[in-house]
């Protein structure tokens, strides 16, 4: 006789939700926030924190409804989940900080990582009972904003320890393709090509087989799998191990849209939180 562990019988109760508003210097416009924790937490528990780029997308990605499973199940890991809301000017806001694409995309990336290094973490160090240990600190991001949570972690190590990266926009690069583009022209894997050292970090990406159609260098392989790919391979030149620092999870007939991202977002979620 099979008998289903009670867990599976529950229906897990969705997180307290908050909408905050916090005025940046930084990117000169109030941020909003969305803030995600467990409704079931002792009182005295430290919070892990989990910072998300796109947090106006949450409802479409069911981020709620998968952090109140995962507290049910894992009840003893607290764990706050911050979305940092885009507007207008998201594709100015997210990228590389050191540099913008070679439209001048990304020309404020910069002020996006001091937004969230001297003005985000602060605030939230002050309100929240968030612990101060860098283990149990994450960030991540979907497409375009992924890119921004790579970049953001890489530079930022001491305060980051895990990376997830759903869809990334790892094509960004410095030249367009019809001027003489050459694979080298890849931003963020250059930043990783020439950085001195290894930050201590740990690494989680996701691409679809569907995520788009272009295949630039006709090799049969889509150029968002082909450009993560690279990038991995950039990190294992670095010394970091596949399977051991770097996940990969390749989601059949998977698309660049929230509706993949929610199916595979638990995974990630119990990722970032057990390794």
């Amino acid at each position: 006789m099979n008998v289903t562990p009670a867990v599976d019988r529950l229906q897990p109760s969705l997180p307290d939700r908050a909408k905050k508003s916090l005025y940046s210097e930084n990117l000169q416009r109030t941020v909003t926030l969305t803030i995600l924790r467990p409704r079931d937490r002792s009182p005295r528990s430290e919070l892990s924190v989990l910072i998300l780029f796109d947090g106006q997308d949450f409802p479409a990605v069911r981020i709620p409804e998968a952090l109140g499973d995962f507290s049910l199940r894992y009840p003893s890991v607290p764990l706050m989940i911050v979305g940092i809301h885009a507007d207008k000017d998201r594709i100015f806001e997210y990228g590389t900080a050191s540099q913008p694409d070679y439209a001048y995309r990304g020309n404020k990336a910069a002020n996006t990582t001091h937004f969230v290094i001297d003005e985000l973490i602060p605030y939230l160090k002050e309100r929240y009972p968030v612990s101060y240990d860098r283990e149990r600190w994450s960030i991540g991001g979907f497409s375009l904003g992924g890119l921004m949570a790579l970049d953001l972690a890489w530079h930022h190590a001491e305060v980051f320890s895990k990376v997830g990266v759903f869809s990334g926009s790892f094509w960004w690069r410095q030249r367009a393709l019809d001027d003489n583009y050459d694979e080298s022209d890849r931003i963020m894997h250059r930043i990783i090509r020439s950085t001195t050292g290894s930050p201590v970090l740990k690494f989680w990406f996701q691409t679809g087989t569907r995520d788009e159609e272009d295949d630039r260098d006709n090799d049969g392989i889509i150029d968002s799998i082909d450009d993560t790919l690279d990038l991995i391979a950039e990190l294992e030149r670095k010394g970091y191990a596949w399977g051991k620092e770097i996940v990969y999870e390749e989601v059949l007939n998977g698309e660049h849209n929230p509706h993949t991202w929610a199916e595979i977002f638990p995974v990630f979620l119990h990722w970032s939180q057990h390794r």
